[in-house]
């Protein structure tokens, strides 16, 4: 579920910033891109749960310190590009 989730939120965060290049309204996209992103992180939350209730402790210390730097630095990312188009209309404001 997690990799659906995250394959829809980067389509998304890509159509925010075609659409903003475009000219075209792009804050429903930036908001699905920042949903989905959120809803891959609380799937990858239980993902975890589901291990820990299992008590497939080989699986959460070979899959959680490697997953938890690529969440960081996958949402940091996904947080910057939907805001981008935000910024950047603020900046041709001024």
């Amino acid at each position: 579920m997690w990799l659906l989730l995250g394959l829809i939120a980067i389509a998304a965060t890509f159509i925010n910033l075609y659409m903003y290049k475009t000219g075209k309204d792009y804050k429903l996209a930036m908001a699905a891109g920042l949903s989905f992103t959120a809803l891959t992180l609380c799937s990858e939350y239980s993902l975890v749960s589901r291990w820990v209730k299992a008590e497939d402790w080989s699986a959460l210390l070979d899959v959680v310190p490697g997953m938890e730097r690529g969440l960081w630095f996958l949402t940091i990312v996904s947080i910057l590009l939907n805001i981008a188009p935000v910024l950047l209309e603020l900046r041709n404001k001024k």
